[in-house]
This record gives structure tokens, C-alpha cells and sequence, in this order.
């Protein structure tokens, strides 16, 4: 049937459509009953059924409601009670590097020394000549005594394979006798700007590295084959959906990354939505493309810059106003990208008169407070606008600085469980006061500050629940504070998932398309073993994702049981 309108008017075309729609059966594609639907939309805040057509959402409410849209085409998934919520976006991750740990020497767990030199040497057993062995995740704090690992300790093991094994906070990795003599690194080898060669006694690198000094022996690494990368992005995609996160912001990838996931995505493969922020740096690749932010497509987008200002606390780089408590001669590292000054502040400007989005690491109080400074005067220079500012990890703050960050609307891109992991030996560093401005969740929540949550995997575990579990107990892996460290901080369960869903995806300019269980939107959602809002807070780590939904298809499903 052909129909020609001429001369018609609108409320009279509409009724029509009204009216044929409605003597249609809908039909959806995907239909979820019985659910206990968390849904994350303030005017609908809980819901029994969700109806998906495509890749979106058509309807939320109960059974009897969502049951008008079933035919014999829809696929069924009967919740049987479970409690179902928006699909998790991890506001900021490193996805690449983790994927490739993964399959790479695990170290973050060895509780020795001797412990972390056999598993390395195991490693090199069955490494390919010419291969690095890379990853590994240490942490010496788990150490008795707590002290840094040498080149000495593994060089016995690692005679002929180059070794540079990062620290668990990525901002220190320790190097072999091979690595250092394929680098050139000698005790004459200068510190470089916003880094530092650790040194012994008589001035001979002890094989550590900090921050940018890393880049001494990155440079000799090989790149990634096409295919190594492409393994690490097809591990990074399964662990994903296997924990229901569903989106991820990526920090600081490599153009060759996104042109992986380019290829994933034309494929039909690309399970995971990814922001992808490279280094601000690059801010000129960016600029010339006249992009903006946020450019691309529900997949796969671009459009943020990553910045650096300092390094992290557990190696002794986050810069601070005072010296660390344990160092009284050192006060931490401005990153290279600060020295000079006027460097970043270029940078920046550039980025926000292409409306691009700057995300930047800050971690000790000075260093954040140098940033608001600068985007202080970015807002001043070029006028309001919805810029959506991020401080990435943003974990101590001076007490001047809530208000500042709160006026200039900044996102605090926040990761808890770093919280429940550094809490452990954070005030031997840094002293009770300025520890009780750090990771201060409920105080940016008091003063009006959005949060976006992440983990920054592959430095932390990609676990949501691990997550929430850190935001709402504070209760450090050590056991020693099973109330939580600094308690007051503490957020509720729905207040952080509501920072893993609408403040991440607020965080990319994406709140109208992700974030909720809401009609319209992409039908992302994570069907869990139990009810997270109801059980002792201290079991949510144990929750299992039952099924992972990404655009109305199911990406993974368990069979695992509830949480005991």
C-alpha cells in the first residue's frame, strides 16, 4: 500500500501511526521476566522485565507489561529473581597491556623475593630467544622486609632473556643485566626529567626504573606483532564480558590499539564498548582530524586525551606540597609532560579549542591542585562549555581543593579498590592527616562532584564486584580493617553502581545512550547471582555475573551459583 500525504498535519499523521502500531503485535528480540531490574533511572527506579529490540531498549516494567511484546521470534531469559543492572563501564582502564598480562608472568601475588625470582625464572624457561618477559604486576609491600627488587635477584635466573617486569601501579618496573645492556644504561646515564634511575651505593643502577626513566629501556622493547596484539585485545574481550563490564574507557593506547579494535569492530567482534584516550602528547593527530570529542560510534569512539602530572605513591612519585612522612628529602615527581610548566599548559589549550576532552592523572595533592590551576585557566581563556573535565584517580586531596575541583566541574575518575590496597601501608607514607583526604569518595559526593568508577586494570583487578566491594566497605586486604580504613568515606552499594553506570557513562558524553535500563537506550545490562543490595556487604566480592548482555545479545553466561 502506498500512502501520499499532501497538505497533512502532523498531530493527524501521528494519531494514524498511533493507531496502526497499536493494531500490530509488537515484537522483540529479546525479552527478560522475573528480573529484580535495578535500573538506574531515577523516574523508574526498579522494574520486573525489560523488552529489547535490536540493540536497544523498548520497554521496561513488569512481566505483564514486557509480555505485550512477545512473539514467537523472542528469545527468552526467565531472571528467576536475580537482580539485573545496567552493564558496568569501566571508566578507566589500560585494556591492551590488560590483556596481555593475562598470558604474562603473574607476580603481584608472590609473597617473597625468592618467590618472585623462581617464577621469573620459570618464565624464562619457556620464553622464545629474543623475547622480552614483560607484566608481572609485583609488589614489594607484600614483602618482610618491604624493600625494592634488584637486577641481582633475578640475573642468575634470566642470564640470556632480557627482563622489564612493571610494578603493580605501573610507575616503576625492574630491569635485568640483558635489558640494561641492550639499553645502554649505565651508572652514567643521566635521571631524566620526571624520572628517576634507582641507584646503589656506588651509583650503579640497581635495575629499577621510575616514571619516565622507564622509557630508557621501553625503547628497546619490540613492538607487538600484529598477532600478539590482536591475542591481547581477544583475552581483554573475553575477561570483560566474563566480569559484565560492557564498556571501558582506555587510557592512553597506542594508535595501533584502536586500529585493533577498528578491526574487531568491522569483524563483528568488538564485544566491549571502548573510549579510547590517547596521550596528549598526540595532541596534534587529533587536532588536525577536527574530530572533537567523543567521535565515533556506539562501539568504538575517540575524542579524550590522556595527561600525566606525576607518578603514584606506592613508588614514591606522586607529588606532594610536603615530603613523604618515610622520605622526608623527597616529595615525589612532576611527570615530563609538566617540565616545563607551559609545556602542558599548551597542550591543554590546544585540546580544548578542538573541543577535545582532557583526562589527566593527578594523584598527590599538589599535583592536582596544578591541574585544577590549569583548567582553571582553560575555562577562562576560551568560555563556558561542556567540557567535563577528568582528574584520573584524584586520591589526595588537599583540603583547599574540594571546592575548586567542584566549581570547575570535575569529574573524579576514581578507582576504590586501590583504596582497600594501598590502605595497607598508605600512612607509613604520607601520615593520618593528609590519608584522611585520600580517596575521598564521600567528600567529592558532598560537595557536588560527579564520580566515575573504574579499577584501572590491568594495576588493579577488572572485577566490578571487587569494586563495589572496596567503594562500600573500605576494608583493606590486609584484614587489619575490617570497618574500614577511614570509614567515612565509605559509599552506598546504589551510589556506586550508580558511578559504575550513569557517572562513567557521563564521564564519555554518553548518559543519554548508556548508564541505565531505560527505553532508547543500548540494551546493555548484567544479570547477577545475587542481590547485591540486600546481602552483607562483605560477600559482594563473591558475586558472580551470571549472564553479560551487550546490544541485546548475550556476550557470556554462566552456570555458577550464588554467592555463599
Amino acid at each position: 500500500m502506498k500512502i501520499i500525504l499532501r497538505g497533512f498535519c502532523l498531530p493527524c499523521v501521528l494519531i494514524f501511526l498511533t493507531n496502526a502500531f497499536a493494531q500490530s503485535k509488537p515484537a522483540a528480540d529479546l525479552l527478560i521476566v522475573n528480573a529484580r531490574v535495578w535500573t538506574g533511572d531515577k523516574n523508574h527506579p526498579t522494574a520486573q522485565a525489560v523488552a529489547v529490540l535490536g540493540d536497544r531498549i523498548v520497554a521496561v516494567g513488569s512481566n505483564s507489561d514486557i509480555n505485550a511484546w512477545r512473539a514467537p521470534k523472542s528469545r527468552l531469559i526467565d531472571a528467576e529473581g536475580k537482580l539485573l543492572l545496567p552493564g558496568f563501564n569501566d571508566a578507566h582502564v589500560h585494556f591492551v597491556s590488560g590483556g596481555l598480562q593475562l598470558d604474562n608472568v603473574q607476580l603481584n601475588d608472590a609473597k617473597t623475593p625468592e618467590e618472585f625470582a623462581r617464577r621469573i625464572g620459570d618464565q624464562a624457561r619457556k620464553t622464545s630467544k629474543g623475547l622480552w618477559i614483560q607484566g608481572g604486576d609485583w609488589d614489594e609491600t607484600k614483602w618482610t622486609p618491604a624493600q625494592l627488587p634488584t637486577k641481582d635477584l633475578i640475573d642468575p635466573v634470566t642470564p640470556n632473556t632480557p627482563v622489564f617486569v612493571n610494578r603493580y601501579d605501573g610507575h616503576m618496573a625492574l630491569a635485568n643485566s640483558a635489558a640494561l645492556r641492550l639499553a645502554g644504561v649505565t651508572a652514567k646515564t643521566p635521571d631524566p626529567p620526571g624520572g628517576t634511575i634507582v641507584r646503589d651505593a656506588q651509583g650503579n643502577p640497581t635495575g629499577a626504573f621510575k616514571d619516565s626513566a622507564m622509557d630508557h629501556i621501553y625503547k628497546v622493547i619490540p613492538p607487538l606483532s600484529h598477532d600478539q596484539r590482536r591475542l591481547a585485545v581477544k583475552r581483554a574481550l573475553g575477561h570483560a564480558a566474563s566480569l559484565g563490564v560492557t564498556s571501558v574507557q582506555d587510557m592512553n593506547p597506542e594508535y595501533d590499539d584502536i586500529a585493533m579494535y577498528s578491526e574487531f569492530l568491522r569483524r563483528g567482534e568488538l564485544t566491549t564498548r571502548i573510549y579510547a584516550a590517547p596521550l596528549i602528547t598526540q595532541v596534534n593527530d587529533q587536532v588536525k582530524l577536527g574530530i572533537g570529542r567523543a567521535f565515533g560510534g556506539p562501539y568504538l569512539r575517540i575524542g579524550a586525551l590522556k595527561a600525566y602530572a606525576d607518578g603514584s605513591l606506592g613508588s614514591a612519585t606522586a607529588y606532594f606540597f610536603e615530603p613523604f612522612t618515610d622520605q622526608p628529602a623527597n616529595r615525589g615527581l612532576l611527570s615530563d609532560e609538566m617540565q616545563p610548566l607551559s609545556l602542558m599548559r599548551d597542550r591543554m589549550m590546544k585540546a580544548d579549542a578542538a573541543g577535545l576532552q582532557l583526562c589527566t592523572h593527578a594523584i598527590g595533592d599538589q599535583a592536582i591542585s596544578m591541574i585544577l590551576d590549569l583548567y582553571g585557566e582553560v575555562s577562562r581563556s576560551h568560555g563556558d562549555a561542556d567540557r567535563r573535565f577528568r582528574i584520573e584517580h584524584a586520591q589526595h586531596m588537599a583540603a583547599k581543593d574540594f571546592d575548586r575541583f567542584a566549581r570547575l566541574n570535575v569529574i573524579a575518575s576514581v578507582q576504590p579498590y586501590h583504596a582497600i590496597d594501598d590502605g595497607r601501608w598508605a600512612e607509613k607514607r604520607i601520615g593520618h592527616d593528609r590519608a584522611s583526604r585520600t580517596y575521598a569518595f564521600r567528600t567529592f559526593l558532598d560537595h557536588g562532584m560527579r564520580l566515575a568508577l573504574g579499577t584501572d586494570w590491568n594495576v588493579a583487578p577488572l572485577n566490578p564486584m571487587l569494586t563495589i566491594y572496596a567503594a562500600v566497605t573500605r576494608a583493606t586486604l590486609d584484614g587489619k580493617n575490617p570497618n574500614g580504613w577511614f570509614p567515612e568515606q565509605k559509599l552506598t552499594v546504589a551510589e556506586a553502581v550508580e558511578a559504575y553506570t550513569m557517572g562513567s557513562a557521563y564521564a564519555e558524553f554518553q548518559e543519554r545512550d548508556k548508564g541505565s535500563i531505560t527505553p532508547g537506550k543500548l540494551a546493555d545490562m548484567v544479570l547477577l547471582s545475587d542481590d547485591i543490595f540486600s546481602i552483607d556487604p562483605g560477600k559482594i566480592r563473591d558475586v558472580k555475573i551470571v549472564k553479560t548482555i551487550v546490544g541485546g545479545k548475550i556476550i557470556w553466561e554462566s552456570t555458577q551459583g550464588a554467592a555463599k
